[in-house]
């Protein structure tokens, strides 16, 4: 290993090395305290209200906030970090000897790739194995503390439970945990076999089954129908749905493991509720996005490594202006995916995809 970095990085490649980790965990350090700042600011009369301990928030709530904004914002600040320091090596005519020294632009980025390597490598774990985590300990405690004052049940549901029964709820209360106006149907094929009407369905934690009440069932064999009334009656039964599926959840499927978040997928295409594509958006976007590290640093370097007129400013403003650029298309990569008819996988490759081509002609124009 000391042998293959000895052959394959020199003291100028350790320079840069050195001065893009620096460059870019202090950047990034900046931001997380910042937004952190922020955070507490606006949410400190929640922690007031619901008397958290400081214990609390900071090992379930910023146990979770800092991670995913870290893993959101790495790539951006990346960005950032690369196009300031380069263009302050541009600025110090330090980068004129190297390309002059019968050293090719292509070499020249290599310990941009090497770095942008070990950003995608822990940005691919932490998407992968640790975000998920965190984030459920940062949803969870904002579900207790009331963070989001938005009702987040669903209504006018339908679900298919398996091959022939399909279920309807018009509305479900998850402070009690009862759903209003439940239909389930059982089909054999095309031709409806039974039909139960409920007012009220509800659901017990503790034996995990849900009490069916005031309901009425009507059974189906070809023209002949017989109803059976059980208007004062409550029947229990398990059926494959809990209270989850009815709720709504800002990032809940973030805060999913990729193996669960595989499971319900699978379950999702035959249930059909409508979740499908942000949760395969979510899965995809997982592997995706940690791609960005060497896109954006391509796009970085290309811009930043000409020597121009006011120093550092003028890179540094067309990064930030491309840097909001990204964030836009990502944003609407999502709406495309989730909202409209695009494909989960082409949206979430979309803004990399843009900016790739982006990157790869700013390489064509940079100094050689």
């Amino acid at each position: 290993m000391k042998y293959i970095l000895h052959k394959y990085l020199k003291t100028i490649d350790w320079y840069i090395i050195k001065k893009y980790l620096g460059t870019f965990v202090f950047t990034l350090g900046i931001f997380v305290v910042v937004t952190v700042v922020f955070d507490i600011s606006e949410h400190l009369d929640n922690f007031l209200k619901n008397h958290s301990t400081i214990e609390e928030i900071a090992f379930k709530y910023y146990a979770g906030f800092i991670p995913f904004y870290i893993n959101m914002l790495s790539p951006l600040i990346n960005f950032l970090a690369v196009i300031y320091f380069t263009a302050k090596m541009a600025n110090q005519t330090e980068i004129v000897p190297i390309l002059t020294g019968k050293t090719s632009f292509n070499r020249f980025l290599r310990p941009y790739f090497v770095c942008a390597t070990l950003i995608f490598v822990v940005s691919l774990f932490a998407n992968i194995y640790l975000i998920p985590f965190t984030n459920r300990l940062k949803i969870n405690f904002e579900n207790s503390h009331q963070f989001n004052s938005d009702d987040p049940t669903k209504s006018e549901v339908h679900i298919q439970l398996d091959k022939h029964t399909f279920v309807y709820m018009q509305q479900f209360d998850n402070t009690i945990k009862r759903g209003y106006m439940f239909i389930m149907e059982k089909f054999d094929g095309d031709q409806l076999r039974e039909k139960l009407v409920a007012n009220y369905i509800q659901y017990d934690s503790v034996k995990r089954v849900w009490s069916i009440q005031n309901y009425t069932v009507k059974y189906v064999n070809g023209l002949k129908e017989r109803f059976v009334d059980n208007k004062n009656t409550t029947k229990d039964t398990v059926l494959d749905m809990r209270p989850k599926d009815f709720i709504v959840f800002d990032n809940y499927y973030s805060a999913m493991s990729t193996a669960d978040l595989n499971r319900d997928i699978q379950k999702e295409k035959i249930r059909g509720t409508g979740a499908i594509k942000e949760m395969e958006y979510e899965k995809y976007r997982r592997f995706v996005y940690p791609l960005s590290s060497y896109v954006l640093t391509l796009i970085g370097v290309s811009i930043s490594s000409r020597k121009v007129r006011g120093g550092i400013g003028l890179p540094l403003g067309i990064g930030i202006f491309l840097c909001f650029g990204y964030i836009v298309i990502d944003k609407f990569a999502l709406v495309f995916a989730v909202k409209g008819s695009m494909m989960p996988l082409l949206a979430v490759c979309m803004p990399n995809g843009l900016f790739a081509l982006v990157g790869y002609y700013l390489m064509l124009k940079a100094p050689k």
